[in-house]
């Protein structure tokens, strides 16, 4: 948990210590990329809570899901059709439901800690 926390920090740090100007027109790209990508994490957390992670599936769901993420809104500007917004609705439903359960998972833990004490 120390390892994720010092990486959140260190990331964020080289986020505002180096800024990156993206031009408008690959805005939704990116944050549709983003967005599939922190999806994954969130998923992997829950897999992790669930004692399911698996390092393989992860990496192929973060690539596939950010590249069919990317792929869909590329295809949606060519029909001049915006379906990044499907996948904001998607990926944005999941990571909701992921955050929900990480966030039961962290309440059962801390209640049961609890208990132990004051046992």
């Amino acid at each position: 948990m120390i390892l994720l926390i010092i990486s959140v920090v260190v990331g964020a740090a080289l986020g505002f210590l180096l800024p990156l100007h993206i031009s408008a027109e690959y805005t939704p790209y990116v944050a549709v990329g983003i967005l599939a990508a922190i999806d994954s994490v969130f998923g992997g957390l829950v897999a992790n809570y669930r004692k399911m992670f698996d390092i393989q599936v992860f990496l192929s769901g973060f690539l596939c899901n950010a590249c069919m993420a990317v792929l869909f809104t590329a295809f949606g500007n060519l029909l001049d059709v915006d379906l990044y917004l499907a996948a904001v609705v998607v990926f944005g439903t999941r990571l909701f439901q992921n955050l929900a359960t990480i966030r039961r998972y962290m309440i059962n833990d801390w209640v049961t800690k609890r208990e132990r004490k004051s046992e």
